[in-house]
């Protein structure tokens, strides 16, 4: 039996109509519907740049008590007040409480990774907990591994913002294997990306944020998909029509 940490979300109030938030399709899905359940203990969401996955990611990471740059719940640190007010109208449905958690954020992770030295500059306990070498250490594919690997202790609600973009295709397997160990300890992951072959993982629920709304899609009807099939299904085919 499944029993997600969050088993969906919904808006408790609307932005106002002159706010940008109120032109997103996600939003206006959000407000057309009850709620917007987390059916599986991995949902992705998936959708081309722009189409809010990761707004709607950050908004709730920050109704579940993360920092908007990243982290776990004790990360306190503020490089650029940037966040959207999205987590202002949304409500978590929540059905118990994670025993760990952490907030992956591919484009602030090195203000995650500077705060995490600055401080275990006295002492290595927090640092021995990532693995025990700095992130700024080690590639930045290297070091979304050694997080998740390291850090992720399971029975945990895990929120991933594009980690592919640090990896290789075998490093995403990796991640893979990683969310199924995870998973198998009774840990739940909501991930927005745009990788393929992360979607694949059996059983995600993917939900696809697009001009209509927000919907759910078999991996191989994501757009993702099809393109990335398309390419390469004949390579060359596809360079003469972007090119010529």
């Amino acid at each position: 039996m499944i029993r997600n940490y969050i088993t969906g979300i919904k808006l408790k109030s609307l932005p106002e109509p002159k706010s940008y938030l109120a032109s997103l399709p996600a939003i206006k899905y959000l407000a057309s519907v009850e709620r917007l359940p987390f059916s599986q203990p991995v949902t992705f969401l998936a959708g081309e740049n722009g189409a809010g996955k990761s707004t709607l990611l950050e908004a709730i990471a920050l109704c579940c008590g993360f920092n908007p740059e990243g982290g776990s719940r004790d990360f306190a640190f503020s490089t650029q007040d940037s966040h959207s007010e999205l987590y202002r109208f949304l409500a978590v449905i929540k059905s118990r409480p994670p025993a760990d958690g952490f907030f992956l954020r591919a484009e602030s992770f090195y203000n995650t990774a500077s705060f995490l030295d600055q401080n275990s500059q006295e002492t290595r306990t927090t640092l021995n907990r990532y693995g025990g070498v700095s992130f700024h250490a080690q590639s930045h594919g290297e070091a979304f591994l050694s997080l998740v690997t390291n850090r992720f202790d399971g029975k945990g609600l895990y929120l991933l913002d594009e980690p592919e973009a640090a990896l290789s295709p075998q490093g995403i397997m990796s991640l893979i294997c990683a969310i199924d160990s995870l998973v198998k300890q009774d840990s739940q992951f909501l991930i927005a990306t745009h990788s393929p072959i992360l979607m694949a993982y059996p059983k995600a629920q993917i939900l696809e944020i697009n001009e209509s709304g927000i919907g759910p899609v078999d991996f191989r009807e994501t757009q993702h998909y099809q393109i990335t099939k398309l390419f390469l299904d004949d390579p060359d085919r596809m360079m003469r029509y972007l090119l010529d």
